[in-house]
Formats: structure tokens, sequence, C-alpha cells
């Protein structure tokens, strides 16, 4: 189905590739089932229901936030859906996971409660659902990655493509501002800045991509030296293409290969970062649902709370690896050197 998609012989070729490497596409699997599971959380982790009929009505709690009055509930602003009145004609779906990342099982004699019926993964310090709270916080660490991915390499794109372009003192002093950045204790001034400016996902966000961007530029200077006085540039230069268009809409295009084999590492690095920022305090605010933070909690609690150390070891190294290995497939498959 995707070989028919693709038109271009050299990307189908690569897609080929790829597919060879079957641990690389199981992997791809897996993440895109990741992926899908922590964006409908909702649906799969929530103290609201799916679908509700009550007393003749038909509600969606998941999509659809109602009133408590709505179903005779007062002095409260909002609706308790486990302690409805349900009729004999009343019924009603519920999530896998009937816990909310931010609430608290109160019904637990001790916090952090180990595995049980109610929560499969056990709780944490605070009676909050380890499994919800694993699954939201892919959500926190794919988004954050993502973006701080994306930043750092449209910021390291583009000074890379001036330096290797224009080459020459331009290039010469881009190489001095690459040395400089990459001299810098980078962690360490990520959690200065935080301890400074607060945390948030934006602010996480900006300051790691203005700290990140100095590999690809690396490799996307390499490539535009390399394509620069190749022929089908002079032959734009000589119909008159200026030099933004030559580098952006020529160059460019054919220098991708370092930006697509590299992203899935270092999207698995952004993670790494969230999680050990999150670990020593400095990552999402609290109450967001973090794997950092839960791993913090295990080692609060190492001697009583074997859970909180397990299952979000297990979440990460699950992630990293499956990362991992689709970046493995991509660099085989953009490999010139493979046949």
């Amino acid at each position: 189905m995707i070989e028919r998609m693709i038109k271009n012989e050299l990307t189908l070729k690569r897609w080929r590739r790829f597919k060879k490497l079957k641990r690389a596409v199981i992997s791809a699997w897996i993440f895109v089932f990741l992926l899908f599971l922590s964006l409908t959380a909702e649906f799969f982790a929530n103290s609201k229901p799916i679908f509700l009929k009550y007393r003749g009505e038909f509600y969606f709690p998941v999509v659809r936030m109602y009133h408590p009055t709505e179903f005779g509930q007062k002095d409260t602003f909002v609706t308790n859906y486990r302690e409805l009145a349900y009729g004999e004609n009343d019924w009603v779906i519920w999530p896998l996971v009937q816990w909310d990342p931010l609430e608290s099982n109160k019904r637990v004699e001790t916090y952090p409660g180990p595995p049980s019926r109610e929560n499969w993964l056990g709780t944490d310090d605070r009676g909050r659902d380890v499994l919800a709270r694993l699954t939201y916080g892919f959500r926190y660490s794919i988004g954050f990655a993502v973006l701080a991915w994306f930043f750092s390499y449209l910021l390291g794109i583009i000074a890379g493509s001036i330096m290797g372009f224009i080459g020459g003192r331009t290039d010469l002093i881009g190489q001095r501002v690459v040395e400089v950045f990459e001299s810098m204790p980078i962690f360490v001034l990520l959690i200065t800045l935080v301890s400074i400016f607060g945390a948030g996902l934006w602010v996480l966000v900006i300051f790691s991509s203005v700290f990140g961007w100095m590999m690809i530029s690396l490799y996307i200077r390499g490539e535009f030296l390399k394509l620069r006085k190749k022929e089908f540039v002079e032959a734009a230069r000589a119909l008159g293409v200026s030099r933004l268009q030559v580098t952006f809409k020529h160059v460019l295009p054919n220098a991708l290969s370092p930006i697509v084999t590299f992203s899935p590492f270092s999207i698995a690095a952004y993670i790494y970062s969230l999680a050990a920022l999150d670990y020593l305090g400095f990552g999402l605010p609290p109450p967001t649902p973090s794997w950092g933070e839960l791993l913090q909690q295990a080692n609060n609690y190492f001697t009583i709370a074997w859970w909180l150390a397990v299952f979000p070891s297990i979440a990460m190294v699950l992630t990293l690896t499956v990362l991992n290995l689709i970046g493995e497939g991509v660099r085989d498959a953009f490999d010139p050197r493979k046949s």
C-alpha cells in the first residue's frame, strides 16, 4: 500500500531498505501504538465515562463537560460520575483505567499503594494511579521532545545553510560561535535558567532549542559545502535565481539525509533529558504527569514502593529502545553505501 503511494524511485529504494530491518519496522509500529494510546488517553484512562445513558438522556463526558446540576448534584463544581444514582435503565461505558492522572484514590489505606485490582500498577505518594500518569506522561514527553527537536533543527538548518553556502568569513565566524556553544555545560545551564525563569513546557522547549542546534548545523554545513558547487546549483545561479531560493529550494532538499537520519535519536535524547530534569525537580511543574517525577518518588520510597521504579523504568527503556531502533533503520535506509 505504502509502496504504491511512493512515486520517487530513490524514496522507494530507501523505504525498501528500511523494511528489510525487521526490528526497525516492529519498533515503528510499537511507537505508533504508544503515540495513539497517549494522544487518545482520555478514552483509556479517565475518571469520566466514555458514554452515559442517565434518566433517558445520552451524555458523552469524555468529550464534553456537564454541570453537576444536570445530574442533581449540588455543593460541587465537578460532576462525580461514580456517585450518580444509576437506575435499571441507565448504563455507562467506563474507560479501561477509571482514574484521572491528577485524581487520588482515597480508598487506598497508605500512599504509595501497591498494584491492585483498582490501580493495576499501583499509586504514587499522593494516591494517583501510576498507569494513568505513565500514559499521560508519554504525551508530555513526546510533545516536549518533538517541539524541542523541531525548533533546534530549524535553528541548526538555518545556521548550517548560511555557513555552508556563503562560506568565507561568514563560515569562519559561524564556526567560532558553534564552538562557543558546544563548550557550554548545557545541562547545568538548563537547570540554572529554569531555576531563574521558572519551570514550564515552553520554557524548557525554548532553552533546549537555543542550546541544541549545534550538532545538526555542522552536518548541514558539510552538506552545503559539498553541494554548492554542483552543476544544478550553478545552473540555477546562471538563470538568475536569488541566493535565498538557491539555498532553500535547490540545495536544502538535497541535504535532508542528516536531518532525517538523526531525528529519531534526537527525539529520544530529548525524552531522556526531560525525564532527567523532572527527576531533579527542574522539569515540568507539578502536578503534570511525568516519568521523571515518578522515578524521583521511587528514590524517596525505594524500600517500600518498587512499582514506582519498575514501571516508569520499563516505559522509559521501551520508548528509548524503540526510537533508537527506528533511527537505526532510517540510518541504513539513507546510507548511500547500501545497495
